[in-house]
């Protein structure tokens, strides 16, 4: 199954691929979507399997092989990945494993591959289990806005976020069986393309380490902390978080 996925941009362009969050679905993208375009980039944003409009997978998957399987079928040999929290852990995976098929990684509040939960993630889960054990799946989607976008998101940014979590929540118990594969072993260090790891000061401590630890690991990567940001920088100021990524990305 090929992921559902938006392509704008020329044709041949460099092209970028959008990876949102397990948050959230491509929509999260919206505010970057026709900038990137309109920079002469060929943009891609998929929905990953049970977000937004792609169903859940009856045969065993990864998500960094779907997206893989999704460049292939879109005839695009070499791309920048942009990943947003867990999107940022499909990206470097798919860079770990496919070295040719990347170009650049610009990594917005990143999981990491074989990341752990620490307290506070930890403390998030419990509560959001509870909100979901209890049926209140509204409460759990308003619970993940409140912890992921930081104190400059507008009302619009969190009724997104309440939305796209929402209609996860509802869209994971068509899933039948978990099918997703084991997480594969990937070494970081090895990386050469070109890395911008992003961490915002009101994110929690566990994903703040993230992107200092990616630039200790991974030679020549570039670690930019954002004052005023969450969790969520492209949807708390998304006009100065697409001017980073028109900065970053390559355009040949």
């Amino acid at each position: 199954m090929i992921l559902s996925h938006d392509v704008d941009g020329p044709a041949g362009a460099p092209a970028v691929v959008l990876l949102h969050s397990s948050v959230c679905d491509r929509r999260m993208w919206e505010p970057q979507w026709e900038a990137l375009a309109a920079a002469g980039l060929r943009v891609v944003r998929p929905d990953f399997r049970t977000c937004g409009d792609s169903p859940a997978s009856e045969v065993p998957y990864s998500d960094h092989e779907d997206v893989r399987e999704l460049l292939d079928h879109l005839g695009i040999r070499r791309a920048a990945l942009v990943g947003s929290s867990y999107g940022g852990k499909v990206a470097l995976t798919l860079a770990a494993l496919h070295p040719d098929r990347v170009s650049a990684l610009a990594l917005l509040c990143p999981v990491r591959p074989g990341h752990r939960p620490g307290p506070a993630q930890l403390a998030f889960g419990a509560a959001e289990d509870a909100l979901l054990d209890a049926g209140d799946l509204v409460g759990a989607a308003e619970l993940n806005a409140r912890q992921w976008l930081g104190p400059e998101a507008s009302p619009e940014a969190g009724r997104l976020v309440r939305d796209m979590q929402l209609g996860n929540f509802r869209s994971e118990p068509a899933a039948t069986g978990d099918h997703e594969l084991p997480e594969p072993a990937v070494d970081l260090s090895a990386l050469t393309v070109p890395v911008l790891a992003v961490s915002g000061a009101h994110d929690i401590p566990e994903f703040r380490r993230i992107p200092a630890d990616l630039a200790a690991l991974i030679p020549g990567t570039v670690h930019v902390d954002l004052p005023w940001a969450g969790h969520f920088p492209s949807l708390e100021r998304p006009a100065e978080t697409t001017r980073m990524l028109l900065e970053f990305l390559p355009r040949a």
